[in-house]
């Protein structure tokens, strides 16, 4: 049987930039331009009447810039996206919200021919066939509801005093619906790994502070770790806990491609905090997590993981629920309550 190629709108206000992405998804012959779009409007336009099964989206455009574009596109034709972004301040900040706002994944935008490698030339075509793969997600409290899915917690364990969660693909969008849902008076500290580039985590970190009861920021080396505060690895940084109880940022080697990685976060807690540890591993490509989450169940944590459903991409909740490590898996609406229950 023939397999059907998948079907690509590339947007664009840049002829040159339209030409090249082109390009570089046609040299596969498991995608096919089936059109380009110049702004934001056309993009609106042709995804009603192309009905593309995925869309790369410029941010900076006349007319109709890529953000309003998204909101339209989700709203009429619900389509996954892709985002090609600037890294500056301003482009950082309108990708993040384009991610909190459904989009799919994001890519940063290469200043000129001259600057394309074959790595973005790969991660391009990658983050497309992942994202056709995805799962669109619907606004919060539209998601179907999905059954809870628990181990038995062991009586008597200890007070659970530190929370760790990790996500990648879908994880701006997921972090915030678990953050938003916490009180100003939550009794502990939490570190989280999002796999995203230096400037976007700070952005991240400064989006999802403007939103949740709790504080939320981009961790800094040998800062004290306190309750009711959010730290945030930067992109480029590993971070771990410190023998004193502060935050250590490395940049030893990458775990397989990752830094920061989840796996060495977990790693670090379960060292230092045993069965006071509660986690959480949300939407995101690939198996980072699994590897710490048996460390933290080996010490007597806890480890919660994103129901498939709610899960843009499920990868990692994957992994670990399919190698024993959950003791409950959740709808992403469920996530931070179950937390606030366990401590």
């Amino acid at each position: 049987m023939e397999i059907k190629p998948i079907r690509v709108l590339v947007v664009d206000d840049s002829a040159f930039f339209r030409r090249i992405i082109s390009e570089i998804i046609e040299s596969d012959d498991r995608f096919v331009v089936v059109d380009t779009a110049r702004n934001g409007q056309e993009a609106v336009e042709k995804t009603e009447l192309l009905k593309p099964d995925i869309i790369t989206l410029d941010i900076n455009m006349p007319v109709m810039d890529g953000l309003e574009a998204l909101h339209a596109i989700m709203t009429t034709q619900p389509t996954p996206v892709i985002i090609l972004s600037s890294l500056a301040v301003e482009g950082a900040y309108v990708t993040v919200r384009a991610l909190e706002e459904g989009a799919v994944d994001f890519l940063l935008k290469p200043q000129s021919w001259a600057t394309i490698s074959q790595e973005w030339k790969r991660e391009l075509l990658q983050k497309i066939l992942v994202g056709y793969r995805a799962k669109l997600i619907g606004p919060a409290g539209q998601v179907k509801k999905t059954p809870i899915t628990r181990t038995q917690l062991e009586k008597g364990s200890s007070r659970r005093r530190i929370v760790a969660i990790g996500s990648s693909t879908g994880g701006p969008r997921a972090l915030r619906e678990v953050i938003t849902r916490l009180p100003a008076t939550f009794p502990a500290a939490i570190l989280v790994v999002q796999h995203m580039p230096p400037l976007f985590t700070r952005t991240l970190a400064e989006r999802l502070d403007s939103a949740a009861a709790v504080t939320v920021k981009e961790a800094e080396s040998g800062e004290s770790i306190r309750p009711g505060t959010v730290y945030i690895a930067p992109g480029d940084y590993h971070m771990v806990v410190g023998k004193s109880g502060s935050i250590v940022l490395n940049q030893d080697p990458p775990i397989g491609t990752l830094r920061p990685a989840v796996d060495v976060l977990f790693a670090s807690v379960a060292e230092h905090y045993g069965a006071e540890v509660v986690a959480a591993v949300l939407t995101g490509m690939g198996s980072d997590g699994r590897r710490g989450a048996k460390l933290i169940k080996e010490k007597g944590g806890v480890v919660l993981a994103q129901s498939e459903e709610t899960c843009v991409v499920y990868g990692m909740p994957r992994a670990v629920v399919e190698a024993g490590l959950a003791d409950a898996v959740l709808p992403l609406d469920h996530i931070a309550d179950e937390i606030i229950k366990l401590l």
